[in-house]
């Protein structure tokens, strides 16, 4: 009996033990199977890539592209007993008032963003910060309730998006344009919307983003070795313009006081290397700041380069002159007569400022006369004045930089076969062009009859600073070169003798034609204008094509009293800068 007892309690003690042992398996096993939170072996980091820069001639960058962060923190973790030096160190490192964090802090618990904008060289102080604050135990390590493990979240600084900035202010706008923001999953990406930044958009924008993927170390950082993996960013293309800042500052300065002395709406002046197209200075005294324009501001928005179109008044005589000339229908010394400055075509009465009997064909042009170019255009057939114009450019785009330009636009070959429509078109009515087709159409006058291109653009630079030139558009020949350098002798002539007089700057080779227009209002001409000279100052090495366009100045409106002033001053300015050299 006694054995039999005891058999039993080793039979129930070998299964007590069975059982533990089935039981201690169980839980190894669920231990295995079971997903366990434990740190990832691996890290993945991205870094976006910027848009680039546009840089002037002479180097400096004009829009440039600044990354953007924002510091984020987490209030439950911060340790109430440091959260005065947490506040005070921030407020140190990110120049933000102590009160103003707090603020920020009192607001909510949880995750608070305490700033938005922070600059990528703050940025990194602020991260030195972020780790040190851990070493110290600012921030507490907290259990989550849901899942049971602890865990510290610090403050985060995180990249948000990008800032384009215009250090120079409203430096050369219109044409540089201004941009807007766009949100795309968190992050603030910068496009254009007008001038270069819109026209260059494509080759601004960033081309690809930054990433790597790899083991991990003991702080978090990726193992670069061969198992890790990395793309490069590639940021945008820096656009360099061929324009130089020094120069464009001093001809901005100058039409500003101009605008202001002749109280005129606007005041353009552009400055175009004659032989390669190259712009020199493209300046107006209407801009705006980029990153904070204003209603006032709309108007200016538009480069009046080329969205500006207008009736160019007598800066046309020379072009339909040249026609003439080209096709063997005028000899200079021909006399016309000047009907003593009033003259009937159909039932048009066209007059002059000054009356003439008879004067040569070539002073037509140099004392502007209306009579006496409306008789001489005449001898045009319709057909070859509309194709003349053409031909130098008019109705058409003027340079490929620029984007949405007002072409204006030309009578038709049937309309130019009226003879009052002939008449009014020879000296710049009835027609209308941008300040931009002036500078190209004249260009021809000073490039032995070849016309070129207006040209912004230098080069293209990449992440390498590897810099590939822009290539010049093909000239046209507008006209003969023997047509082109009789051109030039009579446009010299008028500023030695005619409505060009105070352009004159000894030792060098100046010409140009005076314009002076009536303004359309309402379908009417109305007693507003808009007066322009266009012309060329060379010395030995260089030939520059200039032209000032003033829109509705109310204290003269003679082209001689306001655009031939403001295109001295350019030339002096240039003179001054060592851009042209008089010979003594």
């Amino acid at each position: 009996m006694a054995n039999r007892n005891k058999s039993k309690k080793i039979l129930l003690l070998y299964i007590l033990i069975g059982i533990a042992f089935a039981i201690f398996l169980g839980v190894m096993l669920f231990s295995a199977v079971k997903p366990r939170h434990t740190p990832s072996l691996y890290a993945k980091e991205s870094s976006k890539a910027g848009r680039g820069s546009i840089i002037s001639a002479d180097g400096f960058h004009i829009a440039t592209t600044k990354k953007l962060y924002k510091a984020v923190v987490n209030t439950r973790y911060i340790d109430p007993q440091k959260k005065e030096l947490f506040v005070e160190l921030f407020s140190i490192y990110s120049g933000i008032g102590t009160k103003e964090i707090k603020k920020r802090l009192s607001k909510r618990k949880g995750v608070v963003v305490l700033s938005y904008h922070i600059p990528q060289i703050q940025a990194q102080y602020l991260k030195k910060l972020a780790r040190e604050l851990r070493r110290f135990k600012v921030f507490m390590e907290l259990k989550n309730p849901k899942t049971g493990y602890r865990s510290v979240h610090g403050l985060s600084i995180i990249e948000s998006g990008e800032s384009r900035e215009y250090p120079y202010g409203n430096l050369l706008t219109p044409i540089i344009g201004y941009p807007h923001k766009m949100e795309e999953d968190g992050y603030t990406h910068i496009s254009g919307v007008k001038g270069l930044e819109k026209k260059f958009d494509g080759d601004l924008c960033a081309r690809q983003d930054g990433s790597s993927r790899g083991k991990r170390d003991v702080n978090s950082y990726i193992i670069l070795n061969k198992e890790s993996f990395t793309k490069a960013k590639i940021a945008g293309l820096d656009i360099k313009l061929t324009i130089p800042v020094a120069l464009q500052i001093k001809m901005e300065k100058m039409l500003d006081e101009m605008k202001a002395e002749l109280e005129a709406k606007q005041v353009m002046l552009a400055v175009m290397n004659s032989t390669n197209g190259e712009i020199l200075t493209m300046a107006s005294s209407n801009r705006y700041l980029p990153k904070s324009i204003k209603r006032s501001d709309y108007p200016s928005l538009n480069s009046g380069m080329i969205e500006y179109s207008f009736e160019p008044g007598s800066v046309i005589k020379p072009i339909t002159f040249s026609l003439l000339l080209d096709k063997g229908l005028v000899n200079p010394y021909d006399l016309v007569n000047g009907h003593n400055g009033r003259f009937k075509i159909g039932r048009k009465v066209i007059t002059d400022e000054h009356k003439f009997d008879w004067l040569s064909a070539e002073n037509v042009i140099v004392h502007s006369s209306n009579v006496g170019i409306a008789q001489l255009a005449q001898k045009l057939s319709g057909y070859e004045f509309n194709q003349g114009l053409k031909k130098f450019g008019f109705s058409q785009k003027s340079t490929p930089d620029l984007i949405y330009e007002k072409v204006g636009s030309i009578p038709s070959s049937k309309r130019l076969e009226n003879e009052i429509y002939k008449a009014t078109c020879s000296y710049g009515y009835g027609m209308r062009a941008n300040l931009m087709q002036l500078m190209r159409a004249y260009s021809a006058f000073n490039n032995n009859g070849n016309m070129v291109y207006p040209k912004i653009i230098k080069s293209f630079i990449d992440e390498f600073s590897q810099e590939k030139f822009t290539e010049d558009e093909e000239q046209v020949q507008a006209i003969k070169s023997s047509t082109a350098l009789r051109m030039k002798k009579i446009l010299v002539k008028t500023v030695n003798k005619g409505t060009g007089v105070k352009a004159i700057t000894e030792g060098l080779e100046v010409g140009g034609k005076t314009g002076t227009a009536h303004i359309v209002e309402k379908g009417r001409y109305v007693h507003k204008y808009n007066t322009a000279f266009v012309g060329f100052a060379n010395d030995k090495k260089s030939k520059y094509t200039i032209g000032v366009v003033v829109i509705q100045p109310k204290k003269s409106h003679f082209a001689a009293q306001t655009s031939v002033p403001i295109f001295k001053k350019a030339v002096d300015i240039m003179v001054e800068d060592g851009y042209l050299k008089p010979s003594l």
